[in-house]
């Protein structure tokens, strides 16, 4: 079964291709997902790589943890199960427009 890691610190030019080919070293591969932001398209400086087994996985953390790449010392742990979150919009409870009521001019 695939066990799903974080792999944080990450260098802001670290690409998906060398992200995956870093685990690679280590493992199967199953996936690895750089994420970045909706708008710019730039990297957030963490991903999530998927490897085949709970051994790879636990070899990956061991040897990748800490390790340099491109400048920085990354970090690799198990990934933790997404929580969920509200959608957008504004209602959230924070003062957001739908709290204001209607706009008054006198």
């Amino acid at each position: 079964m695939a066990k799903r890691l974080f792999v944080g610190s990450l260098s802001y030019d670290v690409t998906q291709g060398q992200l995956e080919e870093l685990f690679a070293g280590v493992g199967k591969v199953e996936s690895a997902n750089l994420i970045t932001d909706k708008y710019s398209g730039n990297s957030k400086g963490f991903g999530f790589v998927e490897m085949a087994s709970d051994e790879e996985a636990k070899k990956a953390i061991e040897e990748l943890n800490g390790k340099e790449l491109s400048g920085r010392n990354i970090i690799v742990n198990e990934a933790r199960p997404r929580e969920e979150r509200p959608s957008g919009g504004f209602d959230r409870g924070g003062g957001g427009f739908r709290d204001r009521g209607p706009k008054r001019r006198y």
